[in-house]
């Protein structure tokens, strides 16, 4: 028997802190999900891109119905059947179970509103699982939960960390929930990701071709499109007197797990031969094999056209038509004996199908039949074609992302990534949602619904009820996990069952949480208004407050070498403000954007809440949205950058629709606001020898972190205000200038886009995921932002870093690459842990171009501005096939930077320079 490739050491242990560099305050690190986060693969661990990905977001547990099943012991291999001749037996497990450096027991730690979340590992840690993979039920994509529970208690001591499972150089095929991986040859091997994959399981491991008992000759394996792949190889007859190969083997592959087999004969004579295909499949989960656990094939059970297996509480088949003329089921061999003509071909499909266990919560499904995409399918013209082919690949690249709630198939969004976040994670989807607003609100609008539903609810049976008092601190009725006050009973959580597809607390003994009640719907009546104001609408504050009410729930992500790890429900929670507002600027239909508008003020609440008074953070600045206020205050967090820009961005964002909605406290958001820039303006800004710079932090003791990093780009990203503005920033325009200019020197722009940590750092490192790789989606934040900005040389010089790294990726771009410096002749370095695709990358690629045009509506007033770059940099570019309000939308920018509209919607007053 041969054994699968053994994990080896994850290369990404934090390098020792230089003692000048300030540091954040020694402790142990927060729980690795926020808020009850209902992950995918992917939503755990600290991970940003990590293949950590796979692991679950805390406060996952099992889902009702779902099967148990007995471990693997330490260091037990299954029994392997013998296959025939030539074919390699499956493979056993090549380490412990709970590898990863990751042993399975008892959570020891709670996460924000009482979630357990598992053990953690150091900030640096990498690698599938990462860190904090917790015993439970490991969620599928959307949150779902798929398989057993892992076995809770003592665990064996765990082992080194095992080198991470690369994907970069696979041949990756995704439709999701279905993906298949493999190398260029095609052969599923049962290696690494090696398989088909359907909502978080492995359905088929093993799929190997011989002809007479030769592998074919491989030739050629690419992508067709996202969702398949076209594998070439070529078979030499036996006894053929002809050098050349007479027989040609073509595998067409997709995601949805079928594969066609084409056998053509170009020689002179009939190839008589047997056809043997080998299958096999350990019915894992996602999680399990990116984080290089991996389990001896099931034993197969013959079906009337194939295979069958069943183990772990899942089963799944393979079907085969024509049907074999032997199935050999000890070792797993469809076989058919072929007789192919001169100038003929035979060909043979399979079907490879994951079967659900009864009583199972039903996954999140793909875009269903008669489903529309969610977006216009734009036309794109321009002198520099990298940007049409690029366009093009990144939509169907979010076309193959796209997921529906099972009971909402309407409501589309995408998944975060695949292989390693293979489920909705919010930031992502609400990233994804409005960087293609210029396509249309569909998928902005099933984003938003999709989330609204698993908003934190204060009270889901009140959800009236207003949350805490003004001072900022939710109020609750019994101890907050993590305050220290006493412990907290883990809730329990419904995913995705019956009509509310939400995530939902239950009451904690002597709690009042709200138990199973499905959380309201987008239309109810929401529960804080402004900062600093009245405790909400209603009056004052409820009883029943739960404290993290309002929070979209998000994971945990490594926050590079300065800054312990992030929880994305901060980021989730402000973009949803954001990307609500944009898709209403966009032509949003009044009453879906009415119907919203409680969830929207349910996160300027808890905005408000998280303002720091001092004692948790820094005064006036936002923190962590996915914590508790108690949580904050036994051990303060710094404020980040880029969260005071997004906050300050939802403040406006939020004011707005708060006026256009009646509703009250725009002016107070606004003034709150203002207060932000004064602060910011007075405490980030670092004066150095270069002018100075912003902070990429203030830490819990007031001082600015000095880390140069690419975070800062989102100083720029301020917003779509009203007549197509623009907000004003954070920082004044001298201050802009001087960041724009330093943004593109080459200790961040590496040539192939901007590095997440200076090259000057002691800590960077080109492959670091926040501490020196190119993370695309930031790249085109900085271009499109400094362009409106009216730095336009340096948005340029970004832009054609990204468009020359695009052709060498087959305008695919991946969630991240290398950041080392651009080399003539040489082509970027890929990154072992990059989703690819993803959806963040792939809809900024979309917005890197279609911002060039600079088109800004504003619908509710009946305008639309166009102010296009006046440098130019695509040459012409004809856009045709935007959408606003619904309508189409097209506009011509000549080579001088002249914007003609050329279709438009009749209400709408035009203006363009």
């Amino acid at each position: 028997m041969t054994a699968s490739r053994p994990p080896q050491a994850a290369p990404h242990a934090a390098p020792p802190v230089p003692a000048a560099t300030p540091q954040y305050p020694a402790g142990p690190a927060p729980g690795p999900a926020r808020a009850g986060a209902p992950g995918g693969p992917g939503d755990a661990g600290f991970h940003d891109g990590f293949h950590g990905g796979p692991g679950p977001s805390a406060g996952a547990p099992a889902a009702p119905g779902a099967p148990g099943t007995a471990p693997v012991p330490t260091g037990a291999t299954a029994a392997a059947p013998t296959g025939p001749v030539g074919f390699r037996s499956p493979a056993g497990p090549p380490s412990a179970v709970g590898g990863a450096g990751v042993p399975a027991g008892p959570p020891p730690g709670t996460g924000g509103a009482g979630v357990p979340t598992g053990p953690v590992g150091p900030a640096g840690s990498s690698g599938p699982g990462g860190a904090g993979l917790p015993g439970g039920q490991v969620p599928g994509p959307g949150g779902q939960s798929f398989g057993p529970p892992r076995q809770q208690g003592p665990q064996p001591p765990a082992g080194p960390r095992p080198q991470p499972v690369a994907s970069h150089d696979a041949v990756m095929c995704v439709s999701a929930p279905g993906m298949a991986i493999s190398a260029s040859d095609g052969q599923l091997r049962g290696q690494g990701m090696h398989g088909f994959f359907r909502s978080g399981v492995r359905t088929l491991a093993r799929m190997e071709i011989r002809i007479g008992g030769i592998e074919p000759m491989p030739l050629q394996g690419t992508l067709t499109s996202t969702s398949a792949a076209r594998f070439v190889g070529a078979v030499r007859i036996p006894g053929d007197p002809d050098p050349d190969p007479a027989l040609t083997v073509e595998r067409l592959r997709h995601a949805d797990g079928i594969e066609t087999v084409t056998v053509r004969n170009t020689g002179l004579r009939p190839a008589r031969l047997p056809l043997e295909i080998a299958l096999g499949t350990d019915l894992g989960l996602l999680t399990d094999i990116a984080a290089g656990r991996r389990t001896a094939d099931l034993p197969g059970q013959v079906q009337s056209a194939g295979l069958r297996w069943s183990g772990h509480g899942r089963g799944a088949a393979v079907s085969a038509r024509p049907s074999p003329h032997a199935v050999l089921a000890g070792a797993g061999v469809l076989r058919w004996d072929l007789e192919v003509q001169p100038g003929a071909r035979w060909s043979v499909e399979l079907h490879a199908e994951v079967e659900s266990a009864a009583g199972a919560v039903r996954p999140p499904t793909g875009r269903g039949q008669g489903v529309p995409l969610p977006w216009a399918e734009p036309e794109v013209r321009c002198d520099d074609q990298r940007a049409e082919r690029l366009i093009a690949r990144s939509l169907d690249a979010l076309g193959g992302l796209l997921l529906a709630d099972a009971d909402r198939p309407t409501d589309l969004y995408t998944a975060s990534g695949a292989p390693w976040r293979f489920g909705l994670t919010a930031a992502d989807a609400l990233w994804a949602a409005r960087l293609t607003l210029p396509l249309g609100t569909r998928l902005a609008a099933g984003t938003l619904r999709a989330l609204a539903r698993r908003q934190h609810v204060a009270n889901p049976a009140n959800p009236a009820g207003p949350v805490g008092p003004a001072s900022g601190q939710s109020g609750s009725t019994g101890p907050v996990a993590g305050s220290g006050s006493g412990p907290a009973p883990a809730p329990t959580f419904v995913f995705g069952t019956g009509a509310d597809s939400g995530v939902t607390p239950a009451a904690p003994a002597g709690g009042s949480a709200g138990g199973h009640t499905p959380p309201a719907a987008p239309g109810a009546a929401p529960s804080t208004t402004a900062p600093g104001g009245p405790a909400g609408a209603g009056g004052a504050a409820s009883e029943t407050a739960h404290p993290m009410d309002g929070v979209v729930p998000g994971p945990l992500r490594h926050g590079g070498p300065e800054l312990p790890p992030t929880c994305t429900a901060t980021e989730a929670t402000l973009l949803f403000v954001t990307v609500l507002a944009e898709a209403w600027r966009w032509g949003m239909p009044r009453a879906e954007v009415a119907e919203l508008l409680p969830a929207a003020e349910r996160a300027l609440g808890a905005l408000r809440a998280a303002v720091a008074d001092g004692t948790d953070g820094p005064e006036g600045f936002v923190t962590d949205l996915g914590r508790s206020a108690a949580e904050r205050a036994a051990r303060p967090g710094a404020a980040r950058c880029e969260v005071q820009a997004q906050a300050h961005r939802a403040a406006l964002h939020g004011a707005d629709l708060l006026d256009a909605f009646d509703r009250p406290g725009a002016q107070e958001w606004r003034s709150w606001a203002a207060g932000l820039r004064e602060r910011f303006r007075e405490r980030f800004w670092i004066d150095d020898l270069s002018g100075g710079r912003p902070a990429a932090a203030l830490l819990p003791d007031d001082r600015p972190l000095p880390a140069l990093a690419s975070t800062l780009v989102h100083l720029f990203d301020v917003g779509l205000a009203g007549d197509g503005d623009s907000y004003e920033g954070l920082l004044d325009r001298e201050q802009s200038r001087l960041l724009a200019q330093r943004l593109v020197t080459p200790e961040l722009d590496c040539g192939w886009g901007l590095r997440t940590l200076s090259a000057k750092s002691p800590r960077f490192n080109p492959l670091g995921h926040r501490s020196g790789a190119v993370r695309v989606h930031e790249t085109v934040l900085a271009v499109s932002g400094l362009a409106e900005a009216g730095f336009e040389r340096e948005a340029g010089a970004l832009l054609e870093g990204l468009l020359d790294s695009s052709t060498h990726f087959e305008a695919r771009l991946p969630e991240m690459y290398a950041g080392e410096q651009k080399v003539a002749d040489c082509p970027p370095v890929p990154h072992h842990a990059a989703c690819r695709p993803a959806a963040v990358s792939a809809a900024a690629a979309v917005h890197l171009v279609l911002s060039l045009a600079g088109v800004r509506p504003d619908v509710p007033s009946g305008r639309v501005a166009v102010r296009p770059a006046s440098t130019a940099p695509l040459g012409e570019l004809q856009l045709t096939g935007l959408r606003i309000a619904g309508e189409p939308f097209s506009v011509r920018v000549s080579r001088i930077g002249v914007a003609v509209v050329e279709e438009a919607p009749a209400a709408l007053q035009l203006g363009a320079r």
